[in-house]
């Protein structure tokens, strides 16, 4: 990287946390460079104006603060929840999802600011550093990514926190709790430092945005899920903007405790980490989706969907969200989609999300045959003729001897 062209502007992806508050000052030094910090409001409910002047007050040349919160749910969070993506059968990815978008915005700067490269502060052994660099060459084929990670001597955070005091920079981390943490609309997530031992619960103190499952309100609350295509469109029949209408989920959820997450999961840099998540609309959203997809959906439709969810998930979490492959499987779930209109009733209660009653305009459960009394459709009889041409291949397969043995009592 040194060996190439001057960098004279740095687009700097900026969160005023560690990493990004020592980033500033250590592109100014390292590299001569002017830098200019760009925040991206998804939702994370910190003073983003006194995250500006820090910025500025840091080093930075200038300091752009947007808000890209409908952007966010809109374009982001909404078409992986039509795909019901979850990670390893447990991760609502709500990291996963927020890169590209905050990428994508960093190129665009860049480009209009006429920067010779970006930044992030991503460490070398995460995925971020990967989501934020796939998004950037995807876009921007030939822009210069700086990684300060992959070339600092500070190996760790107590060396970052000891390089900001030492410049009197204030950090939000401090050595009794030196564990990362990330927010945005749809999700809190923790990991590193305390958390680093999975045998270790973590701590009560650490969640910022769900009340204890054993501390929630006794008594419990319904909520009513409209959706439109794959798309949530209301609660409890009023329709809201993709933004508003997430925030109002994750007041109810946090409210009764809904969305936690502790588990340990595959990076894609080759490692197993434990993370800690908070995602209380998002676990909503998913249970009332599957629900109305139940209604909705051909017993086939749904295989072929349900199929796809691990190889859709995993793009997200690796980085790929602008990739062929993940756009094609986007094509293929929004077409699903199109017939998932309707609504799902969820009770939540101390932790729990749990689906109560579903409808759709166009359900395809028909009273008339699932019910055990009518026989106007088909009759037990039928049922006969239908289990012995079922079973045709598993006794012709008994028959030469390869099934398997009963045994004799």
């Amino acid at each position: 990287m040194k060996n190439e062209k001057r960098i004279r502007k740095v687009v700097l992806a900026y969160s005023g946390g560690l990493d990004t508050s020592v980033m500033i000052p250590w592109l100014m030094e390292t590299y001569g460079a002017e830098v200019i910090a760009f925040v991206a409001d998804l939702g994370q409910e910190e003073p983003l104006e006194a995250i500006r002047k820090k910025a500025l007050r840091t080093g930075a040349s200038k300091c752009y603060v947007e808000d890209l919160r409908e952007e966010f749910v809109r374009d982001f969070v909404f078409p992986a929840y039509r795909a019901n993506a979850i990670y390893e059968g447990q991760y609502l990815l709500g990291t996963s999802i927020a890169r590209p978008l905050i990428a994508k915005r960093q190129v665009e700067i860049a480009r209009k600011e006429k920067a010779d490269a970006i930044s992030h502060g991503s460490t070398g052994k995460g995925n971020d550093q990967v989501r934020f660099e796939l998004t950037a060459y995807a876009l921007e084929p030939g822009i210069r990514i700086i990684a300060p990670w992959r070339e600092w001597d500070l190996r760790g955070r107590s060396d970052l926190i000891a390089y900001a005091a030492a410049r009197r920079i204030p950090v939000p981390v401090t050595a009794a709790k030196p564990y990362s943490s990330d927010r945005n609309l749809l999700h809190i997530s923790y990991e590193g430092g305390i958390l680093e031992e999975p045998w270790a619960e973590a701590p009560k103190d650490i969640f910022a945005w769900t009340t204890d499952p054993e501390d929630a309100p006794d008594r419990a609350e319904t909520l009513d899920v409209g959706f439109e295509e794959g798309n949530p469109v209301s609660v409890d029949g009023r329709h809201l903007s993709p933004a508003r209408l997430l925030h109002a989920l994750n007041q109810a959820g946090a409210r009764h405790g809904v969305g936690r997450t502790d588990l340990v999961e595959s990076r894609f840099v080759g490692m197993k980490v434990r993370g800690v998540y908070e995602t209380p609309g998002g676990t909503i959203l998913r249970a009332a989706h599957r629900a109305v997809e139940s209604l909705t959906l051909d017993r086939e439709v749904l295989r072929i969907q349900d199929r796809l969810v691990p190889d859709y998930s995993a793009l997200v979490y690796n980085g790929f969200w602008y990739s062929p492959d993940r756009e094609i499987l986007q094509t293929t779930v929004d077409e699903i989609q199109k017939a998932v209109t309707g609504t799902a009733r969820v009770r939540l209660y101390k932790g729990s999300c749990a689906v109560i009653a579903r409808k759709a305009p166009k359900s395809l459960f028909d009273p008339a045959l699932a019910s055990f009394e009518a026989e106007s459709v088909s009759t037990p009889r039928d049922s006969e003729g239908f289990i012995r041409t079922l079973a045709l291949r598993l006794r012709v397969r008994a028959r030469r001897g390869l099934g398997p043995k009963a045994s004799r009592r």
